[in-house]
């Protein structure tokens, strides 16, 4: 089958998709009139999340909620420095400034795109002969694919310098058989629309202290102290997710698992169908874990593929079909260009070649093959009839 353009309306990047229970949660909360930050709904979808990744956990009101009160936990204030990834989406990043305190970028490795564990160890190295250290390490988790956590906890433990693990885009994924979200002192996890599950705007932090979940929990609801008054002794937030949408997390995450097969299929449908085209490579699928393809990146050489980056996307927009570059390393964004970094020509490179396709788990196999036709069109190549319905992921 060769669809037209005609009958396939606009494919976006990464929408939500609904399976059978989120709405019978939601009800349940209207029915009961357990609208607020409280509820049966919270209960359980925290309770959920904690027996799922085995760490304790509090739902928040975003993913960038819990990247702030993580970095409060682990005592980031005003003058302190926190080593980051500079491949990273923004909001990696802006809660440090929350703080008052300031970003160092370092660079990514090949193998993952995400921060290069032998980079660190030298960043670490110096600042510590400096006696300069960062007051923590974020490690974030490029796309659904963890970070190289054992070397990176290794040389943070070394000069003891706590890690926070950014597993936003990564739910589902594992490292070493362990889930992604739960190796460093504190991680946090997104739920925003395009995510692989969505509350439609949410997040989770969770922590190997039980403590730090219930002080994260006390901030979350404004810091108010025991007692009949509405007394406040320490600075809160209004960061807690709301039973309605705790509700729509509980059904999604019954469904992580299919999610999870769904967007590694798409991946590796992909994959499949650009198999004979020459410079168009699928993002390293490292060894050391399952990467989830959260979104489906590819990297581009144009001398080879007969068409740039920039060209592609274009001409899949004029397709009627959403695609995007590869996160902008924060080195390179006017907000961040003071800050320090400690190489980045990786991450120029993947931002330079890197393009995400249409990856919505719901996406049908004619919307997937009408994207592998326009992307094959887009080079010169000719068009496929038809595309495996079933797929076995493998590395």
């Amino acid at each position: 089958m060769t669809p037209e353009k005609q009958n396939i309306g606009r494919i976006l990047l990464s929408v939500p998709h609904m399976g059978v229970n989120e709405r019978k949660y939601v009800e349940e909360a209207f029915a009961s009139n357990w609208l607020s930050t409280v509820g049966p709904n919270l209960t359980a979808f925290e309770a959920a999340f904690e027996a799922r990744i085995g760490l304790p956990s509090v739902a928040l009101a975003s993913g960038t909620a819990a990247m702030h009160l993580g970095l409060r936990l682990l005592g980031v204030g005003p003058g302190d420095e926190v080593f980051c990834p500079t491949l990273t989406f923004v909001a990696t990043v802006n809660p440090i400034r929350y703080l008052g305190a300031e970003p160092v970028f370092l660079d990514s490795d090949r193998t993952s795109w995400n921060l290069d564990p032998a980079l660190l160890r030298e960043a670490l190295a110096e600042r510590a002969a400096a006696d300069r250290l960062p007051k923590a390490v974020i490690a974030v988790d490029l796309y659904g694919q963890s970070a190289d956590m054992d070397p990176i906890l290794a040389a943070c433990a070394e000069y003891s310098v706590p890690v926070l693990e950014d597993a936003a885009e990564a739910l589902g994924s594992t490292y070493r058989g362990r889930p992604t979200g739960t190796l460093g002192e504190v991680g946090a996890f997104s739920f925003n629309g395009n995510k692989i599950i969505t509350t439609t705007g949410g997040g989770m932090l969770v922590a190997r202290r039980p403590e730090w979940v219930d002080k994260a929990r006390f901030w979350a609801t404004q810091a108010r102290d025991p007692g009949l008054a509405y007394e406040h002794s320490e600075m809160g937030y209004n960061y807690r997710m709301s039973n309605v949408l705790a509700g729509i997390g509980r059904g999604q995450l019954e469904v992580l698992d299919l999610r999870v097969q769904q967007r590694r299929a798409i991946a590796f449908r992909y994959r499949e169908a650009f198999a004979d085209l020459p410079g168009i490579t699928l993002m390293p699928q490292a060894s050391y874990g399952l990467h989830i393809n959260w979104l489906s990146c590819f990297l581009i050489d144009e001398q080879k593929f007969g068409c740039s980056r920039d060209g592609l996307i274009q001409a899949l927009d004029a397709a009627n079909i959403e695609s995007r570059p590869v996160w902008k390393p924060m080195h390179l964004q006017p907000l961040y260009a003071s800050a320090e970094r400690h190489g980045g020509e990786v991450a120029e490179e993947m931002f330079r070649r890197g393009i995400c396709l249409p990856s919505s788990s719901s996406l049908g196999l004619d919307e997937q093959l009408y994207v592998i036709n326009q992307l094959r069109s887009a080079c010169g190549a000719p068009g496929l009839t038809n595309i495996a319905e079933n797929v076995i992921p493998s590395s």
